[in-house]
């Protein structure tokens, strides 16, 4: 796929999520921004992901492990044909599919419910291992927050994953420096994220989070990598994309009021 259609559909995954989050008013903009050309390219180059088999374990899988990222989630599954559009308009409503934290009971394309901190990585080192046991040749993949990787069983997994080569297993952490109280660094200091995957035997591969060639490499050399899981460490810009939100930490959980909603899908493009 051209870079050019990779940034049409980002552009109107990122233009989603503003809608989705302002309707609600409520939800996680900066984090699902921020990761939203990641995982263009990932589920339109790399996943075999389709609405025939999203309820399907034949077929490459993806875990949100920073599941507040859930409008990303749902902006991406609309994307690619296997939600409605229009049902992105019922996010966190009652009643509604789409909470505020995925539910892999609910919506088809959610592999894996989450939420908890922490929990995704080890769930999708599960089915990793699941898939080799049984001879399933699809990937796993996960995304993680920079601030997530402050919690423990982060790094259990990163050991289990590493003793038991799950190269099958690709971890992508969205490093934009913020967390809900502030900055990474100023909570739990993250220097050298990637050195400290590296010490427990992972292949790491750091890149620009925003570049297409960049995110295109990372996963061409992840699926080349045998015998050791890969983790792509991504530098990304919180609240990519929309100017007033960028690198700001309190629209890490907050909704734009209806003038911050339109000069956002302004800035996106939208009509």
């Amino acid at each position: 796929m051209e870079n050019s259609e990779l940034q049409e559909h980002a552009t109107h995954i990122r233009q989603n999520i503003i809608k989705e989050v302002y309707n609600a008013q409520s939800g996680h903009p900066g984090g699902s921004l921020s990761a939203a050309d990641i995982l263009t390219v990932l589920y339109f180059e790399f996943m075999d992901i389709t609405k025939e088999n999203a309820l399907s374990i034949d077929r490459d899988r993806f875990v949100l492990s920073k599941g507040h990222a859930s409008p990303l989630l749902y902006a991406v599954l609309a994307e690619k044909g296997i939600l409605p559009e229009e049902q992105l308009m019922t996010f966190r409503k009652i009643n509604s599919k789409l909470q505020g934290h995925p539910n892999m009971n609910y919506v088809p394309g959610v592999d894996m419910s989450t939420g908890s901190l922490g929990q995704g990585l080890a769930a999708a080192d599960g089915m990793a291992i699941a898939n080799r046991l049984a001879g399933n040749p699809h990937r796993v993949y996960a995304l993680l927050g920079d601030g997530e990787c402050e919690e423990g069983e982060v790094w259990e997994t990163v050991m289990a994953a590493s003793h038991y080569g799950s190269d099958n297993l690709c971890a992508i952490i969205d490093h934009n420096g913020l967390q809900i109280d502030g900055t990474t660094h100023d909570v739990i200091g993250l220097d050298s994220l990637g050195d400290k995957f590296l010490s427990f035997g992972w292949h790491v591969i750091r890149i620009n989070g925003h570049d297409y060639e960049q995110i295109r490499n990372a996963l061409m050399e992840a699926e080349k990598t045998k015998y050791h899981p890969t983790v792509i460490v991504a530098e990304t810009v919180k609240g990519k994309g929309v100017s007033f939100m960028e690198n700001q930490v309190a629209w890490h959980g907050k909704a734009p009021n209806e003038e911050q909603m339109k000069e956002a899908l302004k800035e996106l493009g939208a009509e």
